[in-house]
């Protein structure tokens, strides 16, 4: 699987949404940390926005990324808990070509140090479409910041081997950062 890491590092186009009823941008602590990492490893925002909890308006957004050229990784930060209004996970799971089922596996695994049998009602998920990798996280700033730092810095570096999924992306140009 060598074959699936390369020796250079390869910036990507990041879009993140963040889904929620109560946060605005100035208190959106857990997509901003997500921006911050982005940027800080050498990736691009291609955008960021901020959605209330509402299916069709989730899955329109993600829809909308997913069929653009330029955005080559989704993370979506909020909506993937148990509460009524919960609705990531419905929202983006029809949209996936192919899951990644070790995502989710290894979130939690990892979570465990910190949140405890807790981590069983975390409902994260990741897939591909259209070459693009969606990442469905809780909306929790520790939540974003275990996720990032223990499976995205390394699976969005082309670097990291035996494999990471850049090579599975699209080829895209960069993109100009808005929101």
């Amino acid at each position: 699987m060598s074959h699936l890491a390369d020796q250079s590092f390869v910036p990507l186009n990041i879009a993140v949404l963040t889904v929620s009823d109560t946060r605005s941008e100035e208190t959106d602590t857990s997509g901003q940390l997500l921006v911050d990492r982005a940027l800080a490893a050498g990736h691009r925002l291609a955008a960021r926005v901020l959605l209330k909890d509402d299916l069709y308006r989730i899955r329109a957004q993600v829809a909308s990324w997913i069929a653009e050229d330029t955005v080559q990784v989704v993370l979506i930060t909020g909506g993937t808990g148990f509460t009524a209004r919960d609705s990531t996970p419905e929202a983006v799971g029809c949209l996936l070509d192919k899951q990644v089922d070790g995502f989710g596996e290894l979130f939690r695994q990892i979570s465990v140090s910190d949140i405890g049998s807790s981590t069983v009602q975390s409902r994260a998920l990741a897939g591909l479409s259209n070459s693009t990798l969606v990442c469905c996280l809780p909306g929790s700033t520790n939540a974003c910041r275990t996720a990032w730092d223990g499976i995205l810095a390394e699976q969005l570096d082309a670097r990291h081997r035996p494999c990471n999924f850049v090579p599975h992306l699209k080829q895209a140009a960069p993109c100009e950062s808005r929101s």
